[in-house]
């Protein structure tokens, strides 16, 4: 392309070169941005919203058997309304599992974050030595699999292979079977914890870390402690992360799966419906009720956002009302 004196341009072969127009340029430059969202919107509308869809889909039907149920058309599909949900809901191994992930959740989640919290403010001390290091090996079990991670404290628990109560029984002491009774929901919760703390100390101390360096020097010139600094500075000034770290806690609670399917050949104390999710399973792929199956999946996914919604309704309103003060 070339230009002439008077300023219109040319093409290779001298043909004059349209330039386009602003409205086209403007066009084009809209209509980028959802070009860059296609392929997101396309994997989030196969592995995500059309599964939702057919579960919900699933959870409204029901199979229809006539006669002996032998033959073609014997076994039908149709519509069931809510009674996959009132069977549900009426179902007390699916209440019992809930009971059961409740408890769990309140040894879970509060030691978790208390320990996060703790190392990310150990962290962050000026006194603090090998950080690095430490950071890394306290992350470091969040990057095992939790699947791993099970089998890995499952054997440790294990009384015949345990290292631990070799030792016990050198030194004379009682050796607690972890995998049975009330000590199971500690076996199970110590798997959570040491998996889970690396992951939310990262995103505390990441917040700690932006906190800027003229609060600090400010606290100290009032004379205040590194104790004071880190209750009454830090702390407060992290409570976005802290509320992040206990909205994805719950979720992760709510949702506990592989812990107790991988410790479940370990022990009798598991039962294949420990855990709503495990009893979803089971309904679906072990007994073949994938109608009943989904409507589980549909009533767990729904006290999940509902939980998670009021938590965070609650820390807004909580923190509304601290603004008007």
């Amino acid at each position: 392309m070339k230009s002439t004196a008077r300023g219109q341009s040319y093409g290779v072969k001298g043909a004059p070169y349209a330039h386009p127009s602003p409205t086209a340029t403007l066009e084009r430059a809209r209509s980028a941005p959802y070009l860059f969202l296609v392929p997101a919107t396309v994997l989030f509308a196969l592995f995500f919203a059309l599964p939702i869809g057919y579960a919900l889909w699933l959870s409204f039907r029901k199979v229809k058997v006539s006669g002996l149920g032998l033959g073609s058309g014997a076994r039908k599909e149709v519509w069931a309304g809510l009674e996959n949900y009132t069977d549900a809901l009426s179902d007390s191994e699916l209440l019992h599992g809930a009971l059961r992930v409740l408890g769990y959740g309140c040894i879970v989640v509060p030691v978790m974050l208390g320990l996060a919290l703790l190392f990310a403010l150990m962290l962050d001390s000026e006194k603090v030595r090998l950080a690095p290091v430490t950071r890394l090996a306290i992350f470091l079990p969040y990057a095992i699999p939790g699947v791993v991670a099970a089998l890995l404290w499952g054997f440790l628990y294990l009384p015949d292979v345990s290292p631990f109560y070799y030792v016990l029984d050198r030194l004379g002491m009682p050796q607690p079977d972890l995998l049975d009774g009330g000590p199971l929901y500690l076996a199970l919760s110590n798997i959570a914890v040491w998996g889970g703390t690396g992951f939310n100390m990262i995103v505390i101390y990441t917040s700690l870390q932006a906190i800027p360096a003229e609060v600090y020097e400010a606290a100290k010139l009032d004379g205040a402690t590194p104790t004071q600094i880190a209750l009454r500075i830090k702390i407060p000034m992290v409570a976005p992360s802290l509320v992040l770290t206990f909205f994805f806690s719950i979720i992760a609670t709510l949702q506990v799966y592989n812990e107790p399917t991988t410790l479940k050949p370990l022990t009798n104390s598991v039962s294949t419906t420990w855990s709503p999710l495990m009893k979803v399973y089971r309904d679906a792929f072990g007994e073949g009720d994938i109608y009943g199956a989904a409507a589980q999946a549909v009533i767990i996914a729904f006290a999940t956002l509902l939980l998670s919604f009021g938590f965070l309704r609650a820390v807004n309103r909580r923190q509304k009302q601290e603004d008007a003060r």
